[in-house]
């Protein structure tokens, strides 16, 4: 089965992606990628408590996910991909590795230097000019908190 999701979202495993998104994808693994959970068993841990019975988890870097896309999207799994910012994102998709692909937006909340663009997405200068260029390696970007909440493109969240 393909990839049933790629999702940016801060929380990476929480109840909206689990019972949310898994009720509606029913993924059989959630793919985290970032660097220092793949390196912390101890945090894994903490993340693999929140992965529903009959369901598993997979920490990887991002240059492992890189290499794993493929044979992810050739495995009778279904997998859902997270990473906890757009630059994480970004680096998975250069150089055409997420060519068609559609990416949802979910959850990167305030900081400093970041602007409401939603109630549940912050963007500052950096996530914005990242999103643009998933969109130029022909990534469908869109930003949607829950699978039957209204679905915003990129062009309105960019304004």
């Amino acid at each position: 089965m393909p990839i049933v999701l790629f999702r940016v979202d801060e929380r990476l495993i929480h109840g909206q992606v689990v019972v949310g998104w898994g009720g509606h994808l029913r993924p059989d693994v959630f793919v985290v990628v970032d660097e220092g959970l793949a390196a912390s068993e101890w945090e894994q841990e903490l993340y693999l408590l929140g992965v529903p019975e009959g369901a598993a988890a997979k920490f990887l870097s991002p240059d492992a996910a890189r290499h794993d896309l493929q044979p992810l999207r050739d495995s009778p799994e279904r997998a859902v991909i997270l990473t906890r910012d757009v630059e994480t994102m970004l680096a998975l998709a250069r150089g055409g590795n997420m060519e068609g692909e559609s990416l949802n937006l979910g959850g990167i909340h305030s900081q400093a230097g970041r602007e409401e663009v939603l109630p549940y997405l912050f963007l500052d200068d950096g996530d914005r000019s990242r999103l643009r260029e998933l969109s130029d390696e022909g990534v469908r970007v869109t930003a949607r908190d829950l699978p039957g909440s209204h679905e915003v493109s990129l062009d309105s969240l960019l304004g």
